[in-house]
């Protein structure tokens, strides 16, 4: 049993006021499938579990888009160390809508995928790379309605990678655990200096108890051309 039953799952939603159809569950079941059999021969989560699975990776990749107007209709969107796909692959089969780019730095992350990608009719684009590497390339910088990331690094270096690939009238969105605000508090100056402006800071609980912390920067100015820097330059010098 890769992923709780399909009543469970959708009592689970609800909690949320979010609506799952039988299609969107035999695709989340896939999903989990997927997850599993590779995370046993690669490093993808820590969460195995049928119910972590359904509350701490679906749920929580869903649930704070669903629950705010962030994202406008055909969005084109990157999720920026996505890892194994999270927010944006289990929010793309609820927002069909999006137009999906998946970065990652390590290349088997990026097979895992594209399998995911092509087995659940994601149409998701998949690209191998840095995220300061790549939002210094004309085709990616600030080319995007939206950045999402999860997990990845603290906010403030969070905003220095994601910025810098969202169009002005665009915005980042981070999704951090229960110490968002005090994040959110230490990154102002980064905030400020990438071209954004806090749009939204909202804690929220899921299901199980866990707090959480939905972090929305709008991006009100271009980001300067020297940002990003290089990973070196924003560990010596954080902003």
């Amino acid at each position: 049993m890769y992923l709780t039953e399909f009543d469970s799952l959708r009592a689970l939603f609800s909690k949320g006021g979010i609506e799952v159809s039988e299609e969107q569950y035999q695709r989340l079941y896939r999903y989990a499938d997927l997850l599993t059999d590779w995370n046993s021969r690669m490093n993808l989560t820590a969460i195995t579990d049928p119910e972590g699975i359904a509350e701490k990776h679906f749920y929580d990749s869903v649930y704070p888009f669903l629950s705010e107007d962030i994202l406008p209709q055909g969005a084109r969107l990157i999720d920026v160390g996505t890892g194994a796909g999270f927010p944006s692959c289990p929010l793309k089969l609820f927002r069909g809508d999006i137009r999906l780019t998946l970065l990652d730095s390590l290349n088997k992350r990026i097979n895992f995928l594209n399998t995911l990608s092509g087995e659940l009719s994601l149409g998701a684009e998949c690209i191998h790379g840095r995220a300061e590497e790549l939002g210094r390339r004309p085709e990616h910088r600030e080319m995007y309605d939206a950045a999402t990331a999860r997990a990845v690094a603290n906010l403030s270096a969070l905003c220095e990678y994601c910025l810098p690939f969202v169009r002005v009238g665009g915005c980042f969105a981070a999704l951090k655990g229960s110490d968002g605000k005090a994040e959110l508090k230490a990154a102002q100056n980064a905030v400020k200096a990438l071209g954004g402006e806090v749009s939204l800071c909202r804690d929220y609980t899921l299901p199980g108890g866990d707090g959480r912390c939905l972090i929305v920067i709008s991006k009100i100015r271009p980001t300067p051309d020297k940002y990003p820097r290089n990973k070196g330059q924003m560990t010596k010098k954080p902003l």
